[in-house]
């Protein structure tokens, strides 16, 4: 994991509104808001560094799985991106002020849920785990056995 110090050499100082550094990435299948479940998004923010590694983890997604199992697996469920905050009980900045970070599928992975019950824990779910990880990202369930619905750039 990148320290904040780390973040800040390379990807900037946050801001409340992601100036100068968000971009817009095309999915390349649609995915479903986590909280309100009939809203369908085809683009979301993300740091204009980590924007083509990003896209390239979905088209892999989308190879290895096809549309209709990401969506039945639950992959398609899109939890957040850039949200500019502190990390939950602490007092620096989460990975997602920088839109370096993104959320899948919350509900069925929550924050301090482990191997044991997380959907993403599941062998069906490793594939998808690996693609991160071949992008340059990872996954804070597989290294730290929580927040199994959080995946951050490590480079």
């Amino acid at each position: 994991m990148l320290t904040q110090k780390q973040v800040e050499a390379k990807y900037g100082k946050a801001n409340k509104n992601g100036t100068g550094y968000l971009t817009t990435i095309k999915l390349p299948f649609p995915m479903r808001v986590a909280w309100q479940r009939n809203q369908i998004i085809n683009s979301f923010q993300c740091h204009k560094l980590i924007a083509e590694r990003l896209l390239a983890v979905y088209k892999d997604v989308l190879s290895h799985y096809g549309l209709a199992e990401i969506q039945r697996l639950g992959i398609d469920l899109y939890g957040g991106c850039f949200n500019y905050r502190l990390m939950r009980g602490g007092s620096n900045l989460s990975k997602h002020s920088w839109a370096i970070a993104v959320d899948h599928d919350p509900d069925r992975n929550l924050l301090h849920e482990t191997a044991k019950t997380a959907r993403f824990a599941r062998p069906e779910y490793k594939e998808f785990i690996d693609i991160w990880y071949k992008h340059g990202f990872f996954s804070l369930g597989r290294e730290k056995n929580y927040d199994f619905m959080h995946f951050e750039t490590a480079i």
